[in-house]
């Protein structure tokens, strides 16, 4: 599995072109191949996986019971928009037209990579949504995050 990290900052080309950045693109495992799918994500942005990492994720979307509606209804949302795509000699993917509409980008992107994914934002989305950052950060950390380590019986292993 890979493990990206990273935030870069990036401009789509009158094409709808992206070029990766040589940061991220050392990132990929060989696996990858340069291959990726991209999908819609949450809150208006596009997710890039590794081809291979999709392949992982894509088998335990299609390990839910297709009898259950809300089932049903989350896998089309998941696999919605989903492109294969591959980079080209310089670096770049084109993203499909319906997903940068989806995205509302201009010509300013931002790339949040994390885990297994990089998401694709509209830099003026992506910053508005960094602007809403809880007032508190500590204590959405503590409750997200804070029973993480209190598995084994409460002690959180600080002394």
């Amino acid at each position: 599995m890979t493990n990206f990290i990273g935030e870069f900052d990036c401009k789509l080309d009158a094409k709808g072109r992206l070029m990766v950045p040589s940061g991220l693109r050392k990132q990929l495992s060989p696996e990858a191949n340069e291959s990726f799918i991209v999908n819609r994500g949450f809150e208006k942005c596009l997710v890039l996986y590794p081809k291979n990492d999709w392949e992982r994720i894509s088998a335990e979307v299609n390990q839910l019971n297709q009898y259950v509606k809300k089932n049903r209804d989350f896998i089309r949302y998941f696999y919605r928009g989903a492109t294969e795509l591959s980079l080209d000699g310089t670096g770049r993917i084109l993203l499909p037209k319906r997903l940068q509409e989806y995205g509302a980008f201009e010509k300013e992107l931002v790339l949040f990579a994390y885990s297994d994914r990089i998401e694709i934002w509209d830099k003026d989305t992506y910053d508005g949504l960094l602007t809403d950052e809880p007032e508190d950060f500590a204590n959405l950390a503590e409750e997200v995050m804070g029973g993480q380590n209190n598995q084994n019986g409460g002690d959180d292993g600080v002394s």
